[in-house]
C-alpha cells in the first residue's frame, strides 16, 4: 500500500454494524493507504484532547475535527480519482445534509444491527488500523 498525503483518521463506532460497513467501504477502496482507522470504543479515541460528543463518524483531518455529514463526504473525498466527486454535496446546506445523516444516524443500530465486540482487521487491514 503506497503512502497519499495527507492522511486523515476517521474514528468510528465498532460496535455499529453500519459503521462498520461503511469502514469497510473505504477500505475496499483506499488503494493509496490515505486512511487510518480508529474505533471510538478504542485507546486512539480515548486518549484524544477533544473528540466531539458524537458516537457514528469523526474525521481528523490534520486540521481540525469533522463530524455528521462533513465526516462523512471528507472520508469519501480522500479516496481520490471518481470518489472526489462526492464533494458536489457540500452545495446542500449543512443543515439539510446533517438531517439526513442524522435519521441514518438514529436508525443504524435497528437496521444493521450492533455488534457484541468491535472490527477485528485482517492481516493485511492491519497498518490502517490505530489501537
Amino acid at each position: 500500500m503506497a503512502t497519499h498525503a495527507p492522511t486523515i483518521l476517521v474514528f468510528f463506532d465498532g460496535a455499529c454494524g453500519l459503521c462498520n460497513g461503511f469502514v469497510d467501504f473505504l477500505v475496499a477502496r483506499d488503494t493509496e493507504g490515505a486512511l487510518r482507522f480508529a474505533s471510538l470504543q478504542g485507546q486512539t479515541a480515548a486518549s484524544y484532547p477533544t473528540l466531539p460528543a458524537v458516537d457514528s463518524v469523526i474525521v481528523d483531518d490534520g486540521t481540525r475535527l469533522l463530524v455528521r455529514s462533513d465526516a462523512a463526504i471528507a472520508a469519501i473525498a480522500q479516496l481520490g480519482g471518481a470518489w472526489s466527486a462526492v464533494r458536489v454535496l457540500k452545495v446542500v446546506p449543512r443543515a439539510i445534509r446533517d438531517a439526513v445523516y442524522d435519521f441514518i444516524a438514529r436508525n443504524r443500530h435497528r437496521w444493521s444491527g450492533r455488534r457484541s465486540s468491535c472490527r477485528v482487521p485482517s492481516e493485511h487491514e492491519r497498518s490502517w488500523f490505530l489501537p
